[in-house]
């Protein structure tokens, strides 16, 4: 009995919290692009502020805005009574949020971007409380319950204050045409960094690549492929283009008493897989994967030209596996 309570529960909080995104997603208007064309224009940084519950999703708002291409950052509404105020400048917009509209603790950050005109957009169910009266924009929430058993604890009002934020800056994203690159400069480590980082980033050029002619022996190729340590060498044409590989694994397969005598044209593997520099490293790792038995090199190639080589030990390295 306990555990379908449990999960009536459970079920229902999930209900009210999607009823407020749906009552929020129906209202959604023009303020909305206002709104946007009004962060989009901002010089200086986007500063987010509130108070409690309010303030803990502000802080999100401002890291997902700060890492998604918009300057910002959460400013807590009573360090600004004790000096954080000089923080905001006439080039930044503030986004204030309560639920209510009437948090005491604002009321200082109010009276400043007024003194100053100094944008700021509101994010609040009432638009006749204080901080509606006071913003230059409304992005208003949905007056709904709150999924709380007892319609007191903030759940449904800070899912959509949570959910507004993200879709403000979501749509500042596509604006600006903020890119994956754009993405990995703002995320250089952990696994986001990882994952989004180029094979440019990690190849070996340059004297590093392993590399002979079509028409040199095989004791030519051991030399440079114990001299470059990749396990490989690459074979390449009069002008330049690569036409095979030589593996260490060609040379188990092709040994002999005179293996050191034969063409490297010979023994080469023709055509081999290649990559341009311009893939993610996870790409990389995929077509090394899913090549026949598998490889543990690729070269990297503009056109037919090797401009550089990958080995499975630098994406490891990187962070991708």
């Amino acid at each position: 009995m306990t555990e379908i309570s449990d999960l009536h529960v459970a079920r229902q909080t999930i209900d009210r919290e999607i009823e407020a995104l749906k009552a929020m997603e129906n209202s959604l208007d023009n303020t909305f692009c206002q709104a946007l064309d009004m962060l989009q224009k901002t010089h200086g940084r986007v500063i987010v502020t509130g108070m409690g519950k309010s303030g803990h999703i502000g802080r999100k708002i401002a890291a997902t805005m700060a890492s998604t291409g918009t300057p910002s950052f959460f400013l807590h509404p009573s360090e600004a009574s004790h000096g954080d105020l000089g923080m905001v400048t006439a080039d930044d917009t503030v986004i204030a949020i309560s639920n209510s509209g009437e948090s005491k603790e604002l009321l200082d950050i109010l009276t400043y971007c007024r003194r100053f005109s100094i944008p700021l957009i509101a994010i609040t169910k009432n638009p006749e409380s204080s901080l509606g009266k006071n913003s230059d924009l409304i992005l208003r929430l949905p007056d709904n319950r709150e999924a709380c058993p007892l319609g007191l604890a903030p759940m449904s009002s800070t899912t959509a204050t949570l959910v507004m934020g993200d879709i403000l800056a979501a749509a500042l994203m596509v604006r600006k045409g903020f890119t994956e690159q754009d993405f990995r400069l703002r995320h250089p480590g952990g696994k986001l960094g990882a994952i989004l980082r180029h094979v440019s980033d990690i190849m070996h050029t340059g004297d590093e690549m392993p590399l002979i002619g079509e028409d040199a022996i095989m004791q030519d190729a051991l030399i440079k492929m114990s001299e470059k340590m990749l396990g490989c060498v690459g074979i390449v044409d009069k002008n330049g283009d690569l036409i095979g590989i030589i593996t260490d694994g060609d040379l188990r397969r092709w040994m002999a008493p005179n293996l050191i005598e034969e063409k490297v044209s010979k023994v080469m593997t023709k055509n081999p897989r290649t990559c341009s520099a311009d893939i993610l490293i996870a790409e990389a790792v995929n077509i090394m994967n899913n090549t026949g038995r598998g490889i543990t090199n690729m070269f990297v190639v503009d056109g037919k030209k090797p401009i550089g080589i990958v080995h499975i030990h630098d994406c490891l390295r990187a962070g991708v596996s």
